[in-house]
């Protein structure tokens, strides 16, 4: 076959450092923005991003570019660095050192899509932990809940 094709999305979820419910709404749509410019500089077509105070969900298309270990450490390490520069008061910013990626298909885009872009809603009945435990048992990841949170 001379051509190839490749489509891989992810949707990947990880909190703030013990679950900080530190990403004010003032902050949250510069740094929606920021994360969604890291994974469009690092070759995902299409990337959705939304969250809470105290966690955040990227959904994207993984792209060819970078393997997504490599992908998820670039996002973190860069908006947390960035994070830090924009109030002195989230100095001390950090995310957790876990996260979950889940796969989706193109015939599920439409809905992941709107999923994040309703997570103040959603959280308003459900915690961080909650939905987190969910997608594990969804996507039927084994897991101790004692190795979940940090």
């Amino acid at each position: 076959m001379p051509q190839s094709f490749h489509q891989l999305y992810g949707h990947l979820i990880f909190s703030t450092k013990h679950r900080r419910p530190i990403l004010e709404v003032t902050y949250r749509p510069r740094i929606h923005a920021f994360l969604a410019t890291i994974c469009r500089d690092s070759g995902c077509p299409w990337v959705v991003v939304g969250g809470v105070a105290d966690h955040v969900h990227i959904a994207m298309d993984l792209g060819k570019q970078m393997k997504s270990i490599d992908l998820i450490a670039r996002i973190k390490k860069e908006s947390s660095l960035w994070i830090k520069s924009l109030d002195p008061k989230l100095k001390d910013f950090y995310w957790q050192d876990g996260y979950g990626l889940f796969s989706f298909s193109a015939l599920q885009r439409e809905a992941v899509e709107n999923y994040i872009k309703n997570q103040e809603s959603h959280h308003q009945t459900q915690t961080f932990q909650e939905e987190f435990i969910s997608f594990l048992e969804r996507y039927k990841f084994p897991y101790d809940e004692k190795y979940l949170w940090d």
